[in-house]
């Protein structure tokens, strides 16, 4: 059978689908569970320096092609987070999440968390919080800055989550790759709003949110092959992946592994193993071995 295996930044991977930071990876309990469904790693919910509470309901608005959701960056924060992993061990690739509002901030929960992630993800891209995510991770000298800062508080390989909604998201992946990051994954969700048209306001308490799934697809597979046309570093794919079919479109744009976050909440678990057999399946009927083998092939002239 075709092997699924991809190592990044000297990391192991079972198969190259990882779980998304977003709404289905709050505890230790969901992170096994999309292991056990078929996910290589997983990413967690973004942790930041104190808990927070998000945004009151609303947060989510269900489209025919994905969700719009504020939740406003709730967490434990980096405390409550290490006792809620206390006595766990997993036997898969963990990568925490982080948010901070200033360079200090990510580093010092880099510091802190650095004895349970095996990789970190840096959320500078989030659209909806405000002081954080986006507002920071649109400017090129930010990314720069927290990237930096990051890598010089932990010896862990850390991946910049990048935000579409800038001009040119390949200047924010130049940036991540200067000061020394090991990957970025892209996209975070696109800025977005729906209106109740009976009470005539946004139906998001937030009113602005971050909207996902099918319909983001397409600029996300634009976002993932310019960066592969540009960067140096892997690319992870993220955005819209809900079939075998997109998974291996981002493959072929360049992504060296994908991250899953929607699809679950809209198809539920199984969607991991049904894409990991499509994948093998496509791999197998096009005479190839391994997965590595067509990432980035798209990119051929």
């Amino acid at each position: 059978m075709a092997s699924l295996e991809v190592e990044l930044f000297g990391i192991k991977f079972e198969n190259p689908l990882i779980l998304a930071s977003g709404i289905n990876d709050k505890v230790p309990e969901q992170w096994i569970r999309a292991h056990e469904e078929g996910a290589g790693g997983v990413v967690t919910k973004s942790i930041g320096i104190e808990p927070r509470k998000g945004y009151d309901n609303p947060t989510i608005v269900e489209l025919p092609c994905g969700l719009i959701n504020a939740m406003g960056l709730p967490n434990p924060g980096w405390r409550e987070f290490l006792e809620m992993v206390e006595g766990y061990t997993f036997d898969f690739p963990l990568i925490v999440s982080i948010f901070g509002g200033t360079p200090e901030e990510f580093a010092f929960l880099a510091e802190k968390l650095s004895g349970v992630a095996d990789v970190f993800e840096l959320n500078l891209s989030c659209p909806h919080a405000k002081g954080y995510g986006m507002e920071i991770g649109q400017k090129p000298e930010n990314v720069y800055e927290v990237v930096r800062a990051v890598k010089d508080a932990t010896d862990r390989p850390v991946i910049a989550k990048l935000t579409p909604n800038i001009d040119d998201i390949t200047k924010l992946g130049l940036a991540a790759e200067r000061a020394g990051a090991d990957a970025v994954s892209a996209i975070n969700t696109l800025k977005a709003i729906a209106i109740d048209i009976y009470a005539k306001r946004p139906i998001l308490s937030n009113r602005v949110g971050g909207y996902s799934g099918p319909g983001i697809k397409p600029v996300a597979l634009r976002a993932v092959y310019d960066l592969a046309r540009t960067l140096d570093i892997p690319i992870i794919g993220i955005g819209g992946i809900t079939t075998w079919q997109d998974a291996v479109e981002f493959l072929l744009a360049g992504a060296s592994a994908l991250q899953i976050g929607t699809a679950v909440s809209l198809r539920g678990w199984k969607v991991f193993r049904e894409i990991n057999e499509g994948i093998v399946r496509y791999l197998e009927e096009e005479g190839f071995s391994s997965v590595e083998e067509i990432v980035g092939l798209a990119l051929e002239e």
